[in-house]
């Protein structure tokens, strides 16, 4: 039997209205209840969006639990442009801590505290590298690179150190560190042109001190986003293939159904087996009359554990 494509995709459209949102609906409320988010977004292009080009970009923002979860979460919500308000509305109840890459749409939420990302940091000094690397050596991009570098095999040996642990170390060993490098940037920055690679990258250094600090004093807090872009990678290389949404409801069932596949690898479960038994078995619920039996179709949930999650060898 041949199936038209835009049968297949209306049908996940109305799978992900009828069956999937309201999971990831679900989803998004107890992230709310986590004391730490990852938070990022990519370019994503939908053809037919009301008021907008076909050129234009459209965003797929995506929100990660920190690996220290008991209930690991990643949830894809589609956003016609990258303004501020769209995290802002995703956070509205959330009261800890996101990681981030320092967009500025992450700056200005209620009751929330921004901790940055030192991986990018650490890029735009070495994207100020110059293109010979044998003269590298001696130039101010280089030595900010060695700096960060120290920062980070601090964390690798504390990879497996509980949070307290962490903070222990990170305020003997890390901390000098860090002091030593934004030093370096304040005694560097005017030796430089401003509009250079390497005087953006101390400028942004510079600018993002008190977030770049911040895993310094919460041994939850990652020194990189690394994460969320990791979450992201299987669309941006899903987008490749499929280019584009044709629509907007599109664009939200594939939000939904990344969310899904993503949290249920998270959780240990087979994404394949586990959508196909909400696909069996939720359309038989009656979530009106007893709305607490969506939570028997989360991935954490005893009864999801126990069909499908992976064993390890």
């Amino acid at each position: 039997m041949e199936l038209s494509r835009t049968n297949m995709a209306n049908w996940i459209i109305i799978a992900a209205k009828e069956y999937f949102i309201p999971l990831v609906n679900r989803m998004h409320e107890l992230m709310m209840k986590e004391s730490h988010i990852h938070c990022d977004e990519t370019p994503v292009q939908v053809l037919n969006e009301p008021g907008k080009k076909v050129t234009s970009k459209s965003y797929m923002w995506v929100y990660s639990s920190i690996k220290e979860s008991k209930r690991p979460v990643k949830i894809f919500d589609y956003r016609p442009d990258r303004k501020a308000t769209n995290p802002q509305e995703f956070l509205k109840g959330f009261d800890g801590t996101i990681i981030t890459d320092g967009y500025y749409g992450y700056n200005h939420i209620d009751g929330v505290t921004n901790a940055y990302c030192w991986a990018h940091a650490r890029r735009k000094f070495y994207d100020a590298l110059p293109v010979d690397m044998k003269n590298a050596s001696d130039t101010l991009a280089n030595t900010a690179v060695e700096k960060i570098a120290r920062l980070f095999a601090i964390e690798k040996q504390i990879e497996t150190l509980s949070p307290d642990k962490k903070v222990k170390v990170r305020q003997e060993k890390s901390k000098p560190l860090v002091d030593d490098f934004f030093s370096w940037c304040k005694d560097n920055q005017n030796k430089v042109l401003t509009a250079s690679k390497t005087g953006k990258a101390i400028q942004y250094a510079l600018n993002y001190e008190a977030g770049l600090r911040s895993f310094l004093e919460d041994g939850l807090v990652p020194m990189t986003n690394s994460l969320d872009e990791r979450t992201i990678r299987p669309f941006t290389v899903g987008r490749k293939n499929w280019l584009f949404s044709t629509s907007t409801k599109g664009a939200e069932a594939s939000a939904a159904v990344f969310s899904l596949i993503e949290t249920a690898k998270a959780n240990k479960i087979n994404p394949y087996d586990y959508i196909e038994f909400i696909l069996d078995y939720l359309p038989q619920q009656d979530l009106v009359e007893d709305p607490e039996r969506l939570d028997w179709f989360l991935p954490w949930s005893e009864e999801i554990k126990e069909e499908f999650e992976i064993k390890a060898d």
